[in-house]
């Protein structure tokens, strides 16, 4: 039964991916605004929703290393290994506007909150390192702005506007409401099942810790972005992964550091250096091989960096 539920979860998880996509691609094209800007926003939202709960659920429980711990591992997991992974499959498109203004302004975000969380370490500021609740609202305003932001500046390319008709709005939303339910209970339903059948197997707690759970809030992000890709949907890809990591740090950390200080006295120098580096390794990326894709090597690169620091991660539990 624990196999028949794990492989139902799965099938939720790409039958929801399929949905989300198409749906996205179809509400973009209806909207006038890019597929990217879509994957940013919506895709974005929906897809970093797991992250959210868990985030809040630890605010609200006064347990701050949850709410840090689950951002900073699932962007790093976002970029690595699901950004990796999907340019290992099939090289992903990048546009001028991404290489401009969107990968450095992700960048960006990344960087304000290791100055902010870190401020003690960094700058010797402050009694130790950690989010305010001023600077969570902070942080929610920047949120706002980023938004608008988006919408303003996300105008549809030629090829995306030639992509064929658009669905109903009622069956678009329809696909991207229900897309977003599969994934999000699929891949709760897969990371219960699976734990449970690695405990079966005599897999130890710490492996468990390291690789199914630290994962699982981040299946959505890994669904979607490579269906969209399989399905040519390179700026929905991408959108989501940018999207995900900017929600995840001005909404999620926002909204909890707004709810409870957070402490950021569990964050090591390899989590802060690995996350500024899979940001900085993605901007690199747009100017170097084939400067309007991530190539297959430089996909193959951040999965090796990512399997290094998982090893890392695994050895000093």
């Amino acid at each position: 039964m624990t196999i028949v539920l794990l492989l139902v979860g799965l099938g939720l998880i790409v039958l929801g991916a399929d949905w989300l996509v198409e749906g996205a691609s179809s509400i973009a094209r209806k909207a006038g605004v890019s597929e990217f800007v879509i994957g940013l926003t919506i895709v974005g939202f929906g897809t970093s929703c797991p992250e959210l709960v868990v985030s809040l659920t630890g605010a609200f429980a006064g347990n701050a290393d949850i709410a840090v711990g689950n951002v900073l591992g699932s962007n790093i997991f976002n970029v690595l290994f699901i950004l990796g992974l999907t340019a290992l499959i099939r090289p992903v498109s990048m546009t001028s506007e991404n290489r401009r203004s969107d990968i450095p302004l992700a960048l960006g975000v990344t960087v304000l909150l290791l100055v902010f969380g870190l401020n003690r370490t960094l700058l010797g500021i402050g009694a130790g390192n950690g989010l305010n609740r001023w600077e969570g609202a902070f942080f929610l305003l920047l949120f706002a702005g980023y938004i608008v932001y988006s919408f303003r500046n996300g105008k549809p390319s030629a090829s995306e506007g030639s992509a064929g008709s658009p669905r109903p709005v009622w069956l678009a939303v329809s696909l991207v409401v229900t897309g977003l339910a599969c994934l999000i209970f699929g891949g709760d339903l897969f990371v219960d099942k699976a734990t449970v059948l690695a405990r079966d197997l005599g897999v130890s707690d710490k492996f468990i810790a390291v690789t199914v759970l630290a994962g699982g809030t981040s299946l959505p992000e890994l669904a979607t972005s490579l269906v969209a890709a399989l399905k040519g949907r390179d700026q929905l890809a991408l959108g989501n992964i940018l999207g995900s990591n900017v929600f995840n740090i001005l909404l999620i950390l926002g909204s909890s550091a707004l709810i409870t200080p957070l402490s950021f006295a569990s964050v090591t120098y390899m989590d802060a250096a690995v996350l500024l580096s899979s940001m900085l390794f993605l901007l690199l990326w747009a100017y170097t091989g084939r400067r309007e894709r991530i190539d297959r090597w430089e996909g193959l690169f951040m999965l090796i960096l990512f399997g290094a620091y998982y090893y890392y991660l695994f050895i000093n539990l």
